[in-house]
């Protein structure tokens, strides 16, 4: 199914890292997300639910203060953060710190902080 597409919609993301390759199979591992070749050579992926599409870029700094914080939607918030520590990621914040909502923070292998969010009820 292809993605929604609307006006508005978060469609793109560029993460900044410092070994592509690391950081693809970190997001592959830990959220199931896809990684592709783009027709110009470039490491790509696409999201858990294929709604959203980016890459990994070199020689840009990374999100390491929370300023906007990018959450992935996850059904098992403490069985991720055991993925995260297991794929060679770091806890910044444990589940908890946005009570009552069900979040952590970790700090990926290219040094961006993101969040991890679970609904209620899962």
């Amino acid at each position: 199914m292809p993605p929604t597409l609307g006006e508005g919609k978060i469609c793109y993301i560029q993460i900044p890292a410092t070994d592509v390759a690391r950081s693809a199979d970190f997001y592959s591992k830990v959220f199931g997300w896809s990684i592709r070749t783009r027709g110009d050579g470039n490491t790509a992926f696409d999201d858990g639910v294929g709604q959203v599409s980016g890459t990994w870029v070199v020689g840009r700094p990374p999100s390491d203060q929370p300023g906007m914080l990018v959450y992935i939607m996850v059904s098992n918030a403490a069985a991720t953060i055991e993925k995260v520590r297991a794929n060679g990621g770091e806890i910044v914040q444990e589940i908890g710190g946005d009570a009552p909502e069900i979040t952590a923070r970790f700090r990926d292998p290219g040094g961006n902080i993101v969040g991890i969010y679970q609904e209620h009820g899962h």
